[in-house]
């Protein structure tokens, strides 16, 4: 199985058509929409995706076992973004694309 830094390449290139670009947030290797405005991340191992938080896209992702609210500093999480576990790459595509695809 590849690992997460290989995932979020291959993850990259196939979003890379729709205007994503490769950048860093947070520190962490992220991909931008085509206004700047980070929409997907790699952080320790896990893809986070910005998702607004009352969509369906949303929930669906937090359904995931394993995924949880992006906390980076522990303690404040961020409603909006999710972090989704290597277990569930095979729904990495699917959510970010609905994180690129949704405008903040």
């Amino acid at each position: 199985m590849a690992d997460a830094v290989e995932l979020f390449g291959r993850l990259a290139e196939d979003l890379a058509p729709r205007g994503a670009r490769l950048s860093k947030m947070f520190g962490m290797p992220c991909l931008k929409d085509p206004n700047g405005k980070a929409f997907v991340g790699l952080h320790e191992g896990e893809l986070v995706v910005r998702l607004h938080r009352d969509s369906p896209e949303h929930a669906e992702a937090l359904a995931v076992t394993g995924a949880h609210l992006f906390d980076p500093m522990g303690g404040r999480p961020m409603k909006d973004w999710v972090c989704l576990p290597l277990a569930a790459s095979t729904r990495w595509l699917t959510l970010a694309e609905a994180a690129r695809e949704r405008p903040r």
